[in-house]
């Protein structure tokens, strides 16, 4: 279920919050001065079924969460392997999005304010701002959002796929609760609550009902396990095949046993205020997947003949003196090209006809020696200076196309183009689709440092400027390098050598006669026939 197509890039931020949720809460207005909701009541035990209440207020542009790394190994058994690591979005992520235009203060201009609030009244629109939250919509996963305050400021977030082993409920539950809560500990800012998604759709003979009931036992333990550390779970909802379910309120009345459908795309408050700040909802999680899964079928074979022909010669040209060397300079040659190449060549259409079209861009033969080149640490790092300006599009595509090429048993070569596309992507400012492929990456391998570290600033909220800094100053370094080099090896037209003379038998005496006016030793230096003559070639006395 995800209904979300992929609007305009975003270009801001603003604010949202969750205000009190009862059967009696009024609908949302669609006027820009909603009234001020009123103080909510305290939160209630997460051991009682009763109706959640949501507080208000303004989002706190501090209050991310702090990262969390690749899952251990009990994770490991989720639906899907590639989006196995749990991430906490930063706070630059999307969901400090405006959700409506309540303020505070009594102007009556129609111009929004700079602070305006997100306001959330009730389960329905909580579950419809889930993909704002993330930037997409979070498939076959849990969910789990930190409010803060009195009011309910929207915090921390942490992901992760849904076990398909119950077993592990219990595990995952206690790691998810107690890594969400801590964070805001050691930021000094403790969560006051938290509010639940359980997103996955039916499988073969299943209703949207049916995923709820099977989910029921791991939304308890995901409450039980807040409970334990002093923090109440507001509301859980379940999404599923376009409906959602609540797991807090018993009163069938609001919430019928047959779910209640989601509102449709685009005429939610939420949509409104996501479409004025430049929010981004990229779709889906397993379409953002799949743009950078590898090939299967015979394609791939194909690619994976290519890979094995490449590796084979890289060998034994590696051994050769510099060869090292020699590869790196031709891998980021070659990368280079590719990318004027696509920059070149821009397609357009749905996310699958971009993908062939970069695709049909690079050759087997090319795309392997791409993908091994770049399992070299110097190379990689050079080839990430390919982050900004008008060469970060085209290396994105690049980047994307190369992970689709780590076919059969070279899948996990696709971590340093994945790596890659994350930091182009994050550079780009597009922290959902980078916190996807550095998850990727690290399901791949966890020890990956660079995709390590790039996790952990983006869901710190860190600025990648001072990075893109430093590999710019590297980039200049590594030219100037080169410059001078260059200079040094090749000597100018004023410091030509003049040839020195063949060395022969030294005549005797000469080295007591006068020199001449150029250094010579007289006559004995000049080219004679044998007689004390010059010679002439015939052509009007010129000298040979």
């Amino acid at each position: 279920m995800n209904p979300h197509s992929e609007p305009s890039k975003r270009t801001g931020d603003s604010n949202s919050a969750a205000t009190p949720s009862d059967s009696s809460a009024p609908t949302p207005s669609k006027s820009a001065r909603p009234p001020k909701p009123s103080p909510p009541a305290n939160p209630p035990n997460t051991t009682g079924p009763s109706r959640p209440i949501a507080p208000s207020g303004p989002t706190d542009s501090t209050s991310a969460a702090e990262p969390v790394g690749p899952a251990d190994p009990v994770h490991t058994t989720t639906p899907s392997a590639l989006s196995n690591p749990a991430y906490i979005a930063g706070s630059a992520s999307p969901s400090d999005l405006s959700h409506s235009a309540a303020t505070d203060s009594a102007d009556e201009s129609t111009a929004p304010s700079a602070d305006a609030q997100v306001t959330l009244r009730s389960p329905a629109e909580l579950a419809d701002a889930l993909p704002y939250f993330l930037g997409f919509y979070p498939d076959d996963s849990v969910v789990m959002v930190a409010l803060h305050g009195e009011r309910g400021r929207f915090g921390g977030r942490v992901r992760l796929g849904i076990p398909t082993d119950t077993a592990q409920w219990p595990d995952v539950a206690g790691q998810l609760a107690d890594c969400l809560i801590s964070a805001g500990k050691e930021r000094d800012d403790r969560p006051a609550a938290i509010i639940v998604y359980l997103c996955q759709e039916p499988a073969a003979g299943e209703s949207g009902k049916d995923v709820k009931d099977r989910l029921r036992p791991l939304a308890q333990r995901l409450r039980t396990a807040c409970g334990a550390l002093d923090v109440p779970v507001l509301e859980a909802l379940c999404l599923s095949n376009g409906r959602f379910w609540s797991y807090c309120c018993p009163d069938f009345r609001c919430c019928p046993a047959e779910g209640t459908p989601m509102v449709m795309p685009g005429t939610s408050v939420m949509a409104a205020a996501a479409a004025y700040a430049g929010m981004q909802v990229r779709g889906s999680l397993k379409e953002m997947e799949a743009r950078l899964r590898p090939r299967t079928g015979p394609r791939a074979a194909e690619q994976e003949k290519a890979l094995d022909t490449a590796a084979g010669a890289l060998v034994p040209h590696m051994l050769r003196r510099d060869g090292a060397t020699a590869v790196r300079r031709d891998t980021l040659d070659l990368a280079g090209g590719m990318i004027h190449r696509f920059r070149l060549d821009t397609p357009s259409g749905s996310n699958r006809a971009r993908d062939a079209c970069d695709d049909a861009l690079i050759t087997d033969s090319e795309a392997a020696a791409l993908i091994l080149g770049l399992q070299d640490r110097i190379t990689r790092d050079r080839a990430a200076e390919w982050m900004d300006g008008p060469a970060a599009a085209p290396a994105l595509r690049l980047w994307r196309a190369l992970a689709r090429r780590c076919a059969g048993g070279y899948a996990e070569h696709a971590v340093a183009p994945l790596t890659l596309a994350g930091w182009v992507c994050w550079s780009t400012e597009d922290a959902p689709s980078a916190r996807v492929a550095l998850s990727c990456a690290l399901a791949l391998d966890p020890d990956y440092t660079f995709a390590q570290l790039l996790h952990r600033a983006i869901n710190e909220g860190l600025d990648p400027e001072p990075l893109r800094r430093c590999l710019r100053e590297q980039h200049q370094e590594a030219g100037a390098a080169t410059e001078a080099l260059t200079s040094s090896t090749a000597p100018s037209a004023k410091e030509t050598p003049r040839p020195t003379k063949r060395s022969g038998p030294t005549r005797s005496g000469s080295a007591g006669r006068p020199r001449g006016p150029r250094g010579a030793t007289g006559p004995g230096s000049r080219a004679t026939d044998g007689r004390g003559r010059r010679a002439t070639d015939g052509r009007d006395g010129s000298r040979r």
